[in-house]
């Protein structure tokens, strides 16, 4: 693909030997400047011509006398005027307030701001700054960094996602909270029909019966579509999964279901074993029943850490991965990793991050954290900052603050809950990496054993924060990583639930029509307030403000019967004045 791309850009420049150089721009001709000209004193001359056709119909028009009437107006009013006046100034600004900061905080933008600069602006003659063409630098750039941003913000399975009947559901009935969102449960349902479906469904009823289950969304519907199946074949594996998922109420429950899904699922395997070179229909139904396979032996793993049997759970995560290496994507190493953690097997941690942690292998929250761990362990015990501002860092504790500042680069957001400053959810069974939702799974789980390590959430909350200092811009440049994305609020938003209140990282700055409204509203508020307290004194400034120059000392008696005479008619009044 290279190649190609360098032999068209060379055709092109070949083809336009005319077309001037990368990164220069040609100067304006003189039909350009003088369009230019012409465009730029427009507006000038449309302004003066303006001011002279104002001028030339001022005596028709009686602009004067209109003017001396609304002076009239305004020196008649009273105070009580000028209370409702900004009382309903400030009622008004405080509305455009909350609106401007609910939709602040719903689209990550002001509404006046985007109104004027999609609507407004073109009325007004405004042009983007900078065009730029198909095939230039800046566009192949930002085309770049959207590809990039796009493969940042890739949703994955979370590897320690916990189970919908025993968990999520009984979390549901305790707190009425519904802890999984619509398009999280949607990703899975695609995640269902890609792993345990094939094109081969047709030649075994139940699994035609479990293709229409794992499209349903009522999990109502699921479970009855699961129960046929078992009807039709009692050893359908896959039906036996779904029960363990969504049926089971306890854990215990849960992995009686998946030892009756391994027995058959294994039967179906070695028969798909036998026949998997005789038609690429058959090697995609060795591929599915391999899927299931590893599910199941997966989720009893999971099954017997979460009943205390640790040891056993280690075994069959080391014996998985080692008959079917390929599956690396599924993230095995990261159950295998809190395992050890649970047994305080270091040193196993630190071989499996030695094979994980490279520079080929996509990251992750455990990867990044798990390794500051280990770092941090070495040195916690006897870290104190009053001593490490005396004598200086020494090189294993240098160590630990980079480990820990290169996991924070990674994704800001866990330190919050790792020090507990941020209340923890149950994890979703999607995650961003480097998100809110991928900081929430491994705090969940990981907590407990930086808590079991003395000093290490001390030395942490001691030095997180100097990441941010060390990388001054993160949205524009990495230090260690990639710039960090700017596409994860939206998708951590879609993941977790309403009730949880999603981190945001590089904070937003307010936008400039949030602080005008708001100063609006508090100063218009704080004159209503004045003006009701202190009605004569404000009536005095208003007046002082609106009202015309004193009268000078030779304005005649005729003067002042005009001026009186005009008010008469202003407020509409026919009857002669006492003193004529």
């Amino acid at each position: 693909m290279a190649d190609g791309d360098g032999l068209g850009e060379a055709a092109a420049a070949a083809a336009s030997p005319l077309a001037p150089a990368p990164g220069l721009i040609p100067p304006p001709g003189w039909r350009e400047r003088l369009r230019a000209g012409l465009a730029g004193t427009g507006a000038s001359l449309w302004f003066v011509a303006g001011l002279g056709l104002l001028y030339a119909l001022r005596v028709p028009l009686r602009l004067c006398e209109n003017l001396a009437a609304v002076t009239v107006f305004l020196n008649s009013l009273t105070p009580k005027f000028y209370v409702a006046l900004t009382g309903t100034s400030s009622l008004i600004s405080g509305l455009i307030f909350i609106f401007e900061w609910w939709y602040f905080h719903k689209h990550g933008t002001s509404f006046i701001e985007q109104v004027s600069i999609s609507h407004l602006r073109p009325l007004m003659g405004g042009t983007e700054t900078s065009i730029s063409e198909p095939g230039s630098p800046s566009s192949n750039r930002e085309s770049e960094t959207s590809r990039h941003n796009l493969s940042e913000c890739k949703v994955w399975r979370n590897p320690l996602n916990l189970f919908r009947g025993a968990e999520y559901r009984r979390y549901t009935w305790v707190t009425g909270k519904e802890p999984l969102t619509y398009y999280d449960m949607n990703l899975s349902a695609q995640d269902h029909q890609t792993f345990f479906t094939c094109d081969t469904d047709f030649l075994r009823p139940s699994d035609t019966v479990m293709q229409k289950a794992w499209r349903e969304r009522n999990p109502p519907a699921r479970i009855k579509a699961a129960y046929q199946a078992l009807e039709l074949n009692n050893d359908c594996a896959t039906a036996y999964v779904l029960l363990a998922e969504e049926e089971a109420t306890t854990i215990v429950d849960a992995e009686r279901l998946f030892k009756q899904a391994l027995k058959a699922g294994e039967t179906i395997y070695r028969r798909s074993q036998q026949c998997q070179h005789q038609s690429p229909q058959h090697e995609a139904q060795l591929r599915r029943d391999t899927n299931v396979l590893v599910y199941i032996k997966r989720r009893l793993a999971m099954c017997a850490r979460k009943l205390g049997r640790i040891r056993e759970a280690v075994k069959i995560m080391r014996d998985l991965m080692k008959e079917f290496p390929p599956l690396t994507m599924l993230n095995i190493h990261e159950n295998l990793l809190e395992s050890l953690l649970e047994l305080q097997a270091y040193a196993d941690v630190q071989a499996v991050l030695a094979k994980y942690d490279d520079i080929s292998l996509p990251k992750s929250a455990a990867i990044c954290y798990t390794a500051a761990l280990l770092k941090t362990r070495t040195v916690s015990d006897k870290f104190s900052p009053e001593t490490a501002s005396r004598r200086g860092l020494s090189t294993a504790e240098i160590n630990a603050v980079e480990a820990i500042h290169r996991a924070v680069e990674f994704n800001p957001h866990v330190p919050k809950y790792l020090l507990e400053m941020k209340s923890l959810i149950l994890p979703p069974e999607h995650i961003l990496k480097r998100g809110d939702s991928e900081a929430i799974a491994y705090a969940f789980f990981h907590l407990q054993h930086w808590k079991r390590i003395e000093g290490a959430l001390n030395l942490l909350q001691c030095t997180w924060e100097g990441t941010f200092r060390m990388i001054p811009y993160p949205l524009e440049k990495g230090h260690l990583f990639y710039p960090y994305p700017s596409c994860t609020e939206t998708a951590d938003r879609e993941l977790l639930p309403t009730f949880h209140h999603v981190s945001v990282y590089p904070k937003k700055e307010l936008p400039f029509f949030i602080h005008f409204t708001a100063g609006l509203c508090s100063s218009t508020a704080m004159i209503a307030l004045l003006t009701h307290q202190f009605p004569e004194i404000m009536g005095v400034f208003a007046k002082a403000f609106c009202s015309e120059p004193p009268d000078s000392p030779g304005m005649t008696v005729m003067d002042e019967n005009k001026q009186y005479r005009r008010q008469l008619r202003f407020f509409g009044s026919t009857s002669p004045s006492p003193d004529c």
